[in-house]
C-alpha cells in the first residue's frame, strides 16, 4: 500500500451516550487495490464486498443514542476488520461462491501490508476511543452493526434480526427481548462459534463491556428510508 490515509472514520467522536457503535463492513470501496481485486461491477455491489444498509443503520443508532461511530471506508474483501490477521477470512480467496482473484496466493508481505494499513489502525483507534471513555468512568456498551444476505449458498434465511454476543449475553438478550414485529433470534444466522465476534472478543470482553452484534437481513434495510426506521424500533 502506498496510500497512507486511514481506512476508517470516526463520527460523533465526543458523543455523550452510553454506547460506541462499530461498523466494520460499512464500505465496498476497492480503490486501494489493483483492478478492484478483479471483481466485476455486480460483485462489487454485492454482499461479498460489504454489508449493504449497515452503515445507514449504524449512523441512525449513533444519532439516536448520541454514540460515537467508528466505520470502515474500504471493502471487507481487502481486509475484513472483524477477523484476526491469521484468519483465512481476513483476506479471503473466495467469498461464498465468488472467487476473489486479487486475494489469490497473497504473499506474507502482502498480508502484512494490508494488516498494517487496515486492521491495526482501525482497532487501535477503537481501543483508544474506548479507553478514553473508561478513563472518565463513562458507561459504555459496544455495539457492532452488520447485515446479512437473505439467501446463502442457495438457502433462504427466514430470520430477520439476529442478536449475537461473545461471552456476556446480557445486552444481547435484552435487545432480543424487545418487541419489534420481526423474526428475531439469538446467535443467528451466525454465532461466536463461526468466528464473527472478533471485534467484541478483542475489545468488549477483556474490558468487561456489555456488548452485542446486530445482524439485520439486508433486504429489510435496502433503502435509506428503511434504514431510518430501524434505530427507533429496536434501540439497545
Amino acid at each position: 500500500m502506498t496510500d497512507l490515509k486511514p481506512f476508517f472514520e470516526i463520527e460523533n467522536a465526543t458523543g455523550a451516550g452510553s454506547a460506541v457503535i462499530v461498523c466494520e463492513h460499512a464500505s465496498n470501496d476497492l480503490a486501494a487495490t489493483a483492478a478492484g481485486l478483479g471483481l466485476d461491477p455486480v460483485q462489487r455491489e454485492a454482499h461479498i464486498a460489504w454489508d449493504p444498509g449497515a452503515l445507514g443503520l449504524a449512523q441512525g443508532l449513533s444519532a439516536l443514542l448520541d454514540a460515537p461511530l467508528i466505520r470502515a471506508t474500504a471493502s471487507r474483501l481487502i481486509y475484513d476488520l472483524n477477523r484476526p490477521p491469521d484468519a483465512a477470512g481476513a483476506m479471503p480467496e473466495k467469498s461464498e461462491i465468488h472467487p476473489i482473484p486479487g486475494n489469490r496466493a497473497l504473499s506474507p508481505d502482502e498480508r502484512l501490508s494490508r494488516t498494517e494499513a487496515h486492521y491495526l489502525p482501525f482497532h487501535s483507534a477503537l481501543f483508544a476511543l474506548l479507553s478514553r471513555r473508561l478513563a472518565v468512568s463513562k458507561p459504555t456498551a459496544l455495539i457492532t452493526v452488520h447485515s446479512f444476505t437473505p439467501v446463502y449458498f442457495g438457502n433462504p434465511r427466514a430470520v430477520e434480526l439476529g442478536i449475537i454476543h461473545d461471552e456476556d449475553d446480557r445486552l444481547a438478550r435484552a435487545i432480543a427481548a424487545r418487541p419489534t414485529g420481526l423474526m428475531t433470534r439469538l446467535n443467528e444466522p451466525y454465532s461466536a462459534a463461526d468466528g464473527v465476534t472478533h471485534t467484541l472478543a478483542l475489545h468488549a470482553t477483556p474490558l468487561g463491556l456489555a456488548h452485542a452484534m446486530l445482524e439485520i437481513r439486508n433486504d429489510l434495510i435496502a433503502t435509506p428510508a428503511a434504514q431510518g426506521q430501524w434505530p427507533s424500533a429496536s434501540p439497545p
